[in-house]
């Protein structure tokens, strides 16, 4: 492990150095990757240093027990050593966990993408519902929610709703959310109070800044079209909605929630680059028969993971299988208690792989 962390802080002086350089500062790309890199390693850099200078007063505290006569000072010397190496320990186990592989994406903003499946009127309610729930979570972190684009139902659902949710390491902790979460509940449209088993999909995917992947305009089909409300009708008469291609994979991204057509092209760009990368990263797993390093975090969008029983109040995450009450606190954005013990299994999985 001192090899590891040795090289860590290296490598940070290294970042560093090339920062304060005149190459670096006139290349922007260059300059983010950079300061991204360095800021991820700015706490690992700090642990390491205390947990070197904890190693050094042990060492010291060690040769004053074992050379000092006065007694009161040898007792000061031995409660010291006491708490000291207690704090070795833990600060120990910290660097193992945060030498552990880590997903790249981690600290990137993410785009959610939330569709109502089966279950017709209910699951465009109940998407509503969780896109909800996503909003109330991300405003107790402080982050921002930004609508891409939505297609709302005369109800109050919604048939899609795609967002982009910004702030410090949001796809670290919204990746658990990918796959197929399903409700059990008698919907407000039920006469007769029998229970309905309704679906909606997430896909929540990292988002790429332009200046870390450039998609050649060569390589894209920009149609416009009218904006249109629910059950179809017209938001405006004005070509600002955007529907952008990528030809070469036939990924589609469309936004018609701004009056703009500039604004709205912008925004279908950012879930039109997400998308793409997602999908090259995801062959390039394949074809080198890697194993999925962070197994609950990147499942099959289509594995059923999570299901909100009304009658009951239980929510259930079939990947982890566990169980907690309290539906109205969940939707009402407490989610920190399934996804921290979906990190906490995760980091388990991490650690089982270990050599």
């Amino acid at each position: 492990m001192e090899e590891k962390l040795k090289k860590i802080k290296e490598e940070y002086e290294k970042i560093n150095q090339e920062l304060s350089s005149p190459e670096i500062v006139s290349d922007t790309f260059k300059m983010t990757k950079l300061s991204k890199r360095a800021a991820e390693l700015r706490f690992t850099v700090d642990l390491i240093n205390r947990y070197e200078e904890v190693a050094k007063q042990i060492k010291e505290n060690e040769e004053l027990i074992e050379s000092e006569q006065d007694e009161d000072l040898v007792a000061m010397a031995t409660d010291d050593l006491t708490n000291l190496q207690t704090e070795f320990e833990k600060l120990k186990k910290d660097l193992e966990v945060e030498l552990l592989p880590k997903d790249p994406n981690d600290s990137r903003n993410a785009i959610m993408e939330i569709r109502a499946g089966a279950g017709g009127d209910e699951a465009a309610l109940f998407a509503a519902e969780l896109f909800r729930m996503y909003s109330r979570f991300a405003e107790n972190k402080g982050w921002k929610i930004e609508i891409m684009n939505s297609n709302r139902t005369g109800i109050g659902g919604f048939k899609e709703i795609i967002f982009a949710v910004k702030g410090d390491n949001v796809y670290k902790s919204l990746k658990y959310e990918s796959g197929v979460h399903r409700v059990q509940r008698v919907p407000v449209t039920e006469k007769q109070g029998r229970i309905q088993t309704s679906t909606v999909t997430i896909v929540v995917l990292p988002e790429v800044p332009e200046v870390e992947f450039k998609i050649e305009p060569k390589d894209l089909r920009i149609d416009t079209f009218c904006s249109q409300g629910a059950g179809g009708q017209s938001v405006n008469t004005t070509y600002s909605a955007i529907r952008i291609t990528h030809l070469p994979t036939g990924i589609v991204a469309s936004c018609q929630d701004e009056r703009s057509q500039q604004k709205n092209k912008a925004k279908a760009m950012k879930v039109l680059r997400s998308r793409v990368l997602a999908q090259q990263e995801e062959e390039r797993t394949k074809k080198a028969g890697a194993e999925r390093k962070m197994q609950i975090g990147t499942g099959d969008r289509s594995e059923k993971i999570r299901t909100y029983n009304f009658p009951q109040d239980r929510v259930t995450d079939h990947r982890i299988k566990f169980t907690t009450n309290g539906i109205p606190s969940i939707l009402g954005g407490n989610l920190d208690p399934i996804l921290d013990k979906l990190k906490e299994e995760d980091l388990k999985l991490l650690i089982s792989r270990m050599p």
